[in-house]
């Protein structure tokens, strides 16, 4: 594959990628556990919240909207550049969670939205929450334990295979558990745990099914007739209006 060819197709996933997310964000769920995350946050008018993995910046510009100076942060210059094509007016930096360009407790809040399954070592990203912020500054996470992603089918063993095969794919899938420990090892104080399950039925979520099965096919785990045969029933499933996918999501929250 050419580079021209490479950077097309990088194009399109991220492309599809925005779709689903755009599609979850806008369920009612999604918008209610991000209005929760901004509450734990203990908002102060004027000071510097940081979003880190904040994609296509919805959280950002909402955060905004609450009257703080809102930062999205994210390692990728493909989603920094959809952020900012969409809201013109908010700051966004091109950075890692182990790596964030802020000075020694420059920042009031830090939240962090489905981005620590994706790190390797989730450890390294609390430690730079820590520095960042401010004495009493706030943390929030927010993110799935994708061993616990619940999918109706009627291939109960299939699924599990598929679910778990695409978890064991990323850098730490059942992170969302892991918040408390993670938080209270590096000395955060109040630390507390909630589990908000988000449950979708709308078709407009079919192709994150298929973002969890085609890895698995990819990897091997799963053969391509069984992801096929799989993917078909979900297909009719949503065309019955009987699909249903149910997400539990672990919301952290702690004191600097």
């Amino acid at each position: 594959m050419s580079k021209d060819q490479e950077a097309v197709a990088e194009h399109r996933d991220t492309e599809a990628l925005l779709a689903v997310l755009d599609a979850a964000d806008q369920m009612p769920d999604a918008t209610r556990l991000r209005a929760r995350s901004y509450e734990l946050l203990s908002l102060v008018p004027g000071s510097t919240v940081v979003d880190v993995g904040c994609g296509a910046g919805r959280a950002v510009a909402e955060l905004t909207g609450r009257g703080v100076h809102a930062v999205g942060v994210d390692p990728s210059p493909r989603m920094l550049a959809a952020a900012r094509e969409r809201w013109t007016e908010a700051e966004f930096r091109e950075a890692a969670a182990e790596d964030l360009p802020f000075a020694d407790g420059s920042v009031r809040g830090y939240r962090a939205d489905k981005v620590f399954h994706l790190l390797r070592e989730p450890g390294r990203a609390v430690a730079e929450a820590r520095r960042v912020l401010r004495p009493g500054g706030r943390i929030v996470l927010v993110g799935q334990d994708w061993d616990a992603i619940m999918i109706d089918s009627d291939d109960a063993a299939l699924t599990r295979t598929i679910v778990h095969a695409r978890a064991d794919l990323l850098g730490t899938p059942r992170a969302g558990r892991q918040y408390r420990s993670l938080l209270l090892a590096d000395g955060f104080d109040d630390v507390a745990v909630e589990v908000h399950t988000s449950v979708f039925t709308d078709p407009a979520l079919l192709s994150l099914l298929a973002r969890i099965a085609e890895p698995a096919c990819a990897d091997g785990a799963v053969g391509r007739d069984r992801v096929d045969g799989w993917l078909a029933e979900q297909r009719r499933r949503a065309e019955t209006g009987r699909m249903l996918i149910a997400i539990p999501f672990f919301v952290a929250s702690a004191s600097a």
